[in-house]
């Protein structure tokens, strides 16, 4: 073990809030177990002074980190977390490729389950994500709809967990030309046909290759494409593998968030209507849209008080979001955004705004110290 003093990691620990790591006596025998509470300016500069100390290892902690930031702090944590997965995705996949996926999902999955409307954010404000490699998006995207889903419908942890990381890799053969195809306004090429159609079944093959043996991870790869009416490649099934045909949903319904150079996004409630209305009835389906809701986090809607706000988080029920209100009745920009509960007298939701129309710009950090009150 390697030990730091507690006097450098000062900014982690807050008064009254439990204690995100174990403290140690400079002897390195345990003073105050992780979850104990510092009360008081008084105890904390005691503990400073008699040299008490903190395990390093712990310190580099995700877990950690995440349960001692500050609301403000989780934005930025969402966007290291990102990089580290995309950086994984586009890698050579090689034989150590599950390890270093495992390793960079972790914060991934810990922040979804911090602030599940926070992850929602993350998927139906892809524009604000500017010009993120779009294969990694939308692997992203898909994967933490899938997450959300799959814990909705009640599936165990480590069958979620799967599901997440086929969603993650369903494209790995062709990450980098999605980035391109994003970006192309001129038809597909015969080259580029041919590669989309076989994608399934070759990301199988590299993902096997990189040493991963799970066949429900590998079956949920080489199916996300197959539709239930044998409309789909590569093997026009109709008998989907049940995390399969998860993907396969939370892939369309991210896709058409997704803004791409010749197309606009789709907003999130009528990538929802679609959805119900191609698949209606299916507990997948309904799992997705009640999962996001309505008004989901990071959409733009105009309240009955006139202002128009973004929600930023989920509500009691599917039409009563929280929101922050940037313009006022007039149509000018607030000083700082309020926080609006749709569920109160005035302030009901009306309809979404298409952001296009909207000058206001306010940062992901402030939005998620707002929802966090």
């Amino acid at each position: 073990m390697q030990f730091a003093p507690l006097a450098t990691v000062k900014h982690r620990i807050k008064l009254g809030v439990p204690l995100p790591f174990n403290i140690r006596n400079n002897d390195h025998t345990l003073l105050l177990a992780r979850g104990k509470v510092i009360s008081s300016e008084e105890q904390m500069d005691a503990l400073f002074e008699r040299g008490a100390l903190v395990d390093s290892e712990e310190l580099h902690s995700f877990r950690n980190e995440l349960n001692s930031a500050r609301p403000e702090d989780l934005p930025g944590l969402w966007s290291q977390s990102m990089e580290r997965v995309g950086k994984t995705l586009r890698a050579n996949v090689q034989k150590d490729f599950c390890d270093a996926l495992d390793a960079a999902a972790k914060p991934v999955l810990a922040l979804i389950e911090h602030d599940p409307d926070l992850a929602i954010f993350q998927v139906v404000r892809q524009q604000a994500a500017g010009k993120t490699h779009y294969g990694v998006q939308h692997a992203i995207h898909s994967a933490i709809a899938t997450y959300l889903a799959g814990r909705r419908l009640g599936w165990t942890l480590p069958r979620v967990q799967t599901a997440f990381k086929a969603a993650l890799t369903m494209n790995i053969s062709i990450v980098e030309m999605q980035a391109r195809l994003a970006m192309q306004v001129s038809p597909l090429t015969a080259n580029q046909r041919k590669a989309i159609d076989e994608h399934p079944q070759r990301s199988v093959e590299m993902l096997r290759e990189a040493g991963i043996g799970d066949d429900e991870w590998l079956t949920a790869v080489g199916q996300h494409h197959e539709n239930e009416d044998g409309s789909g490649y590569p093997g026009k099934l109709c008998k989907l593998q049940e995390l399969a045909a998860l993907v396969a949903r939370t892939d369309v319904f991210t896709a058409k968030l997704s803004p791409r150079i010749n197309r606009n996004p789709v907003p999130a409630h009528q990538a929802a209507r679609d959805l119900f209305m191609r698949d209606q009835g299916h507990p997948m389906t309904a799992a997705i849209i009640k999962e996001f809701g309505v008004y989901p986090p990071g959409c733009f809607v105009r309240l009955a008080s006139g202002e128009v706000g973004i929600v930023i988080k989920r509500g009691a029920g599917a039409n009563t979001p929280v929101v922050a209100a940037l313009t006022n009745r007039e149509g000018d920009a607030m000083m700082e955004p309020v926080r609006r509960n749709c569920a109160t007298a005035g302030h009901g939701v009306t309809g979404v705004v298409d952001e296009r129309t909207l000058r206001v710009r306010v940062s992901p950090e402030k939005l998620a110290a707002l929802a966090a009150n």
